[in-house]
């Protein structure tokens, strides 16, 4: 891995504030990296001409490109990624830091496991200055020790399914398969292009982790995706008081992208049989609670059989019983 070719593929789009300090820690890697690759997406501040202060520094091939309308976040990682020429791609957000050793890190875990396509690392969190906040990113998305041994069993799909791990300002990939990962399919607007394609390498078990943090993932309010607290938390209380309608708002968006994966996945046999089963089982799982009978007598039998089957510990995030009781009683 030592003599393969490093790209990085950085994103901007109205990033002055940061982006400086981000080039600074890519420059000062103790392993270099040999091209990098920003596009911009229509910055109106100074980005541009911060980025090109950077040209010609060290023996970096930095190319700049600006794209002629508004992208989006996702389709300009795409089209950005598909400009390098590394054979590993590292993705990178204009407003994060990394570590020094974050590029020998990860090709020493490429290394390790030659049959990975891509490799995710945990992040110190960091405020709007600069300040470490005292947690991981891993800690915020409550991947624990439990759901990491899980991941190294083989169980990463099913992880993922359930909710996003792999934060993409850390993500490395083998440029081989990034033809396979994008465009991404316009499933559902939440599914950006980190979380497509570790689902996709998560489906071949091509994806790992390392739980060191290799970045510095700041927090700030102009930033599209972080680690914000879910707000939208159901006390017991609140399940068990609330009406019905409430509770099917609350299910009807996951039935929908459920729906969405299994169209997606049943139609494409690249994909083995046991994971468009689980895709579907999903689907079914969240069309059962959608229709749940008004009468609760009538729930107790087929809950009580999805509760038996593992339907509920399988789909459902975090304290699942909670969702049973829901199901009975809302």
């Amino acid at each position: 891995m030592s003599q393969c070719k490093i790209s990085v593929a950085l994103c901007t789009y109205n990033g002055e504030k940061y982006l400086r300090e981000q080039l600074e820690s890519i420059f000062q890697q103790t392993l270099p990296v040999h091209e990098i690759i920003l596009c911009d997406d229509g910055s109106k501040d100074r980005t541009l001409d911060i980025a090109k202060e950077f040209i010609g520094r060290k023996s970096i091939d930095f190319q700049i490109f600006s794209n002629e309308k508004n992208l989006g976040s996702t389709k300009n990682f795409e089209a950005c990624a598909l400009k390098c020429t590394g054979d590993i791609i590292f993705f990178a957000d204009q407003d994060d830091r990394w570590l020094p050793n974050k590029v020998k890190r990860t090709l020493e875990m490429f290394d390790m496991h030659p049959e990975w396509q891509a490799v995710f690392s945990n992040a110190e969190i960091i405020d709007s200055n600069g300040k470490q906040k005292g947690k991981t990113s891993f800690e915020s998305i409550e991947f624990t020790e439990k759901a990491q041994q899980n991941w190294r069993a083989g169980k990463a799909f099913d992880i993922l399914l359930r909710g996003y791990v792999v934060t993409g300002a850390t993500l490395a990939v083998r440029s081989k398969v990034i033809d396979k990962l994008f465009p991404t399919p316009d499933l559902f607007p939440e599914l950006i292009h980190d979380g497509w394609a570790a689902m996709y390498l998560a489906a071949f078990n091509q994806i790992g982790f390392t739980n060191e943090c290799l970045i510095e993932y700041r927090e700030h309010e102009s930033q599209q995706v972080g680690f914000r607290p879910n707000l939208n938390n159901v006390s017991i209380w609140n399940r068990l008081t609330r009406g019905t309608e409430a509770k099917l708002e609350k299910v009807l968006p996951k039935l929908q992208k459920a729906k969405a994966l299994n169209e997606y996945f049943s139609k494409n046999e690249l994909f083995s049989e046991n994971v468009r089963n689980k895709i579907f089982n999903r689907y079914k799982h969240f069309e059962f609670r959608y229709n749940l009978p008004k009468n609760r007598i009538l729930r107790i039998v087929p809950i009580f059989e999805k509760l038996v089957s593992g339907s509920y510990k399988t789909n459902e995030v975090g304290k699942w019983w909670r969702t049973v009781l829901g199901d009975i009683f809302e």
